[in-house]
């Protein structure tokens, strides 16, 4: 039973670090920066943090198949954004990050037999 519950563990990490990869280069190509992956603070982590010339934004990437969990935006619940907005808070305190607008997007990576597709929720919740 353990073995089990490795093997799905490892998997996860594979998948989030698959769609963490699919997300920054979505947001590459519309010519933004990588300025931070997997960024930690303390039990909280943002999974990708981008920039331009007027905006950084705060990434949570999900990713999945819609038939078996559901779809994976509705992961992505109150606790959640709480947690990253407590992150951002502490990001932004330490960054100069003054002139941009501070945004919440939403990348989700939608696993489907025809392939993935990819539904970006931008400016998905404020800070609160």
């Amino acid at each position: 039973m353990a073995a089990d519950k490795k093997k799905i563990d490892k998997n996860r990490r594979l998948d989030g670090a698959h769609y963490e990869e699919v997300a920054a280069r979505y947001y590459e190509e519309l010519g933004y920066t990588t300025l931070e992956r997997n960024w930690q603070a303390g039990h909280r982590e943002i999974d990708l943090i981008v920039k331009n010339d007027t905006s950084l934004i705060f990434v949570e990437v999900k990713g999945g198949r819609p038939e078996y969990m559901g779809h994976p935006a509705y992961r992505i619940d109150e606790r959640k954004r709480k947690l990253l907005t407590e992150a951002a808070e502490k990001y932004l305190a330490e960054h100069d990050t003054s002139g941009l607008d501070v945004l919440f997007d939403a990348l989700i990576v939608v696993r489907t037999s025809a392939g993935e597709k990819i539904e970006r929720y931008a400016n998905a919740f404020d800070v609160t």
